[in-house]
């Protein structure tokens, strides 16, 4: 019964990262991670950096779980605008996580669009409402331009660079 809680802890779906889902608000996030730390970066106060509010969060080891994003900045009771994960232990149900590749993707998702940046493609996945990173030096691609990638152009190997879920 407890690896079931344990793993709903963790759990990525559409509207839900672990205990946060789309209802969640910014004062909630002291309970629901009492056991880590958290750095609020506000960005209206904070003119060189984000222009947006950002809060992340840290196990107790000092790694990089999860950075929260709210709809509303300096509002504590906004919801969240978008999760970017960073640790390994968050998975879908499907066991997509940030340490998966492509193919963990295309095997169990439907990509239904690949954007190009500078530096990486984003693959959107609708159904988990939710945009993943691969860099362009694991698409074997030199040129730093926004030329458009396909997904064969993809190899099955490429990793994962980073998850992020969007909250409507």
């Amino acid at each position: 019964m407890i690896q079931c809680k344990e793993e709903t802890n963790y759990t990525i779906a559409k509207e839900q990262v672990g205990k946060i889902t789309g209802t969640t608000q910014i004062q909630e996030l002291k309970s629901i991670f009492k056991n880590d730390s958290i750095v609020s970066h506000l960005g209206k106060d904070n003119v060189a950096e984000a222009s947006y509010d950002e809060y992340l969060i840290y196990s107790k080891e000092g790694d990089h779980l999860l950075t929260i994003v709210p709809k509303t900045e300096q509002d504590s009771s906004s919801t969240i605008e978008n999760i970017q994960i960073y640790d390994k232990t968050y998975k879908t149900t499907k066991g997509l996580g940030v340490k998966g590749v492509f193919k963990d993707i295309v095997d169990n998702y439907t990509v239904n669009k690949v954007q190009s940046t500078f530096s990486t493609a984003v693959l959107f996945v609708d159904e988990l409402n939710a945009t993943i990173t691969i860099d362009k030096k694991e698409l074997g691609v030199k040129d730093f331009g926004t030329q458009k990638i396909k997904l064969e152009q993809i190899p099955d190997l490429a990793k994962i660079k980073g998850i992020t879920l969007w909250f409507k």
